[in-house]
């Protein structure tokens, strides 16, 4: 199946995690069309924070520390917008693994709950003959409404982290159908970026998949 290619959706560089480049399915389930879904977190260096301390390590931390939280999320491809959705507040972060084992075991609920539950205040574009999902984003960011035709670039809403999210974070699927509780996952590529991995040199790359732990920035 040919890969859906889109740009980059942000400015300046990420890091992707759980990327298709290293297993499929890429969050190691094919649910909810995550087939080939990443994730992207802002960094300068490699560090995704401009605090860490006691907190990082025991509880809970203010989102607003975290470099990703506020950053435009943009229109990866020229499309119509198919759903919105922006009723979620955003959650505290949780780098802690103490601060993650509660909050793991109320996944099935958060399940159960629906797609705001589990993706956040999210958007969905038509692009062609697919559908991309854009997740996680900030409560009340979101500028684009269903049926507007949006251009690749145009600011969508902020990056947040809304829904299932331990960190302020970008989440990215491509999907044949809407619907991700019903739609399949697509596979995904990204055009035009830079590329670099922990002790070699800044690599361009035309098109391709961003491998696990690169640090990624559109050109």
């Amino acid at each position: 199946m040919d890969p859906v290619v889109l740009s980059l959706p942000f400015r300046g560089e990420w890091l992707a995690r759980n990327s298709p480049a290293r297993r499929v399915p890429s969050h190691g389930t094919h649910l909810f069309a995550t087939t080939y879904a990443m994730d992207f977190i802002a960094v300068r260096g490699r560090r995704t924070a401009a605090v860490r301390d006691w907190r990082a390590l025991l509880t809970t931390e203010p989102v607003e520390r975290f470099l990703a939280f506020g950053q435009p999320i943009l229109a990866p491809a020229a499309g119509r917008v198919v759903a919105v959705y922006d009723g979620r507040s955003d959650e505290v972060a949780r780098r802690s693994v103490v601060a993650r084992i509660p909050y793991a075991l109320t996944q099935a609920r958060r399940v159960r709950a629906g797609s705001g539950a589990i993706a956040g205040n999210h958007v969905v574009l038509e692009v062609g003959d697919a559908f991309v999902l854009l997740a996680h984003l900030r409560a009340g960011s979101v500028q684009v409404r269903v049926g507007d035709a949006v251009t690749a670039g145009q600011q969508l809403a902020a990056c947040g982290n809304s829904g299932n999210s331990t960190q302020p974070h970008l989440h990215i699927q491509a999907m044949d159908g809407p619907d991700a509780y019903v739609a399949r996952g697509r596979p995904i590529a990204f055009r035009s970026y830079r590329a670099r991995r922990r002790g070699r040199a800044p690599v361009e790359v035309a098109e391709g998949v961003p491998a696990e732990g690169e640090v990624v920035e559109p050109r």
